[in-house]
């Protein structure tokens, strides 16, 4: 990474801006905020910099953020501090990227909570998204300042969490959404198990066979602000009446779908466990495998050729095994859960032997929201990913997939201030990405450091 001297025009400008970048309080009730978005000009000092790239670490790290961008980037030796400006010591710590987790469900209940199952019936639409008030939350204080939602319950209260979070109602990462999960009738993305013609569901709820179909539900999802298009390519582990492998939709469908996404500049994002539904999802030009449990060599080379990204959720995985050890799922689930956990151990090290790219995602709702930094300790245990990796596939590599990487993913000047910092330093111990003592998003703190 290249340090970065001041300019007489920088200096300028930061002078002009001289204002600390502060958290907001919010409006009184009844009356609209401003969106959430730094003022003026502070600079964090810290005992080391990971950037995000995989580049070296910078030692006695400086940044400067004037508003809601990174301006300076560099050390003590080549960035001075123009006098005025408020400066943040936050001592032995290391500055990163804002995390990013590209496979979330901030909307609704989280596993193991026992009215669960039955939410779909018995909760009220709104329900899941007052909960995702408070999983957001969660989520950005434990330094993830994006995530991508990849499908949510409700009449797309995942756009209404986004929109709560961009104009300052309630503090939360930026969101990346998809509206409704696409499936085939009775698959993983549809609501089974009860009587029929109780959950009846259609295009409008991401319900859609044949191709034709399919393409009215992408542009149904984008209508209503789907930022990307999500689909269940395969079975699912949670979901009753599917084999956890089970391809569920053709290359045909998928095609159509890749094909319309396209046209209205979306990707697609495929949850798929099953080996051939991998192979057919990522021939169709999807741009990520979420999970990939029984992914094979053949189907990592051809992902590692095509450019598709794999967002492993190995929490997720350890999470469905100690719910069906321990009785928390029963059946059919619980069997599909341990066979699918004992796959992705095997699934992440053929990924990374094979250099498919990797981005962090957790499934959070599976796992507890705020717990997300664990998925980077498991891509090194589970993985054999070096630490560096596991930083990157959280940031840099999670920015790309979101096609975010020009304002996002890595610490640079004229990137948004998206800025962690985690005590100790992550390359020697990965545990420290959990020991987050400093959130800034988009300029805004949100976790001052504790003196």
């Amino acid at each position: 990474m290249r340090s970065c001297r001041l300019s007489l025009a920088t200096l300028i400008v930061i002078h002009c801006l001289c204002v600390s970048a502060l958290a907001q309080n919010p409006a009184p009730a009844g009356i609209r905020p401003e969106p959430p978005e730094g003022k003026g000009v502070v600079a964090l000092r810290a005992a080391r910099l990971i950037d995000g790239t995989g580049a070296p670490p910078v030692r006695n790290a400086i940044i400067i953020v004037a508003n809601n961008k990174i301006s300076v980037v560099g050390d003590a030796t080549t960035v001075r501090i123009p006098s005025g400006v408020k400066v943040i010591e936050l001592g032995d710590v290391t500055l990163l990227p804002g995390f990013i987790d590209a496979h979330t469900h901030l909307i609704g209940r989280v596993l193991g909570d026992p009215e669960g199952d039955m939410a779909a019936v018995r909760d009220y639409e709104a329900f899941g998204a007052i909960l995702g008030v408070g999983h957001a939350r969660n989520t950005l204080m434990a330094g993830f300042t994006t995530v991508r939602n990849v499908g949510a319950s409700g009449p797309f209260n995942d756009i209404a969490l986004r929109k709560a979070i961009n104009e300052g109602w309630t503090p939360g990462p930026r969101m990346v959404t998809a509206g409704h999960s696409l499936g085939i009738t009775g698959g993983h993305c549809d609501n089974n198990g009860f009587r029929p013609g109780l959950l009846e569901r259609s295009i409008a709820e991401g319900i859609a066979n044949g191709p034709d179909e399919i393409r009215a539900a992408v542009r149904y999802q984008v209508k209503y602000g789907a930022d990307v298009i999500k689909t269940c390519a395969t079975g699912g582990v949670l979901s009753e009446g599917d084999a956890v492998g089970t391809t569920q939709y053709s290359f045909e469908e998928m095609k159509a779908m890749v094909d319309e996404a396209a046209q209205h500049e979306r990707k697609v994002a495929a949850h798929a466990h099953g080996t051939e539904g991998i192979k057919i999802a990522t021939r169709a030009g999807v741009a990520s495998i979420e999970h990939g449990s029984f992914l094979d060599e053949e189907g990592a080379r051809l992902m590692a050729e095509r450019g598709t990204f794999m967002v492993p959720t190995l929490m997720a995985g350890e999470a469905v095994e100690r719910a069906a050890k321990g009785g928390i799922i029963k059946g059919l689930r619980a069997e599909k859960a341990l066979a699918a956990a004992a796959a992705m151990r095997k699934a992440i090290k053929i990924a990374v032997a094979n250099k498919v790219q990797l981005a962090l995602g957790t499934d959070a709702g599976v796992i507890p929201h705020g717990t997300n930094a664990r998925e980077f300790f498991l891509m090194v245990e589970w993985g054999g990913m070096s630490n560096m990796d596991a930083i990157k596939a959280g940031t840099m590599n999670a920015a790309t997939l979101l096609g975010w990487e020009k304002n996002a993913g890595s610490l640079a000047p004229g990137k948004w201030a998206d800025i962690v910092a985690v005590s100790g330093d992550p390359l020697k111990d990965i545990h420290a990405m959990a020991k987050v003592v400093f959130v800034m998003k988009n300029g805004v703190i949100y976790k001052p450091k504790a003196e």
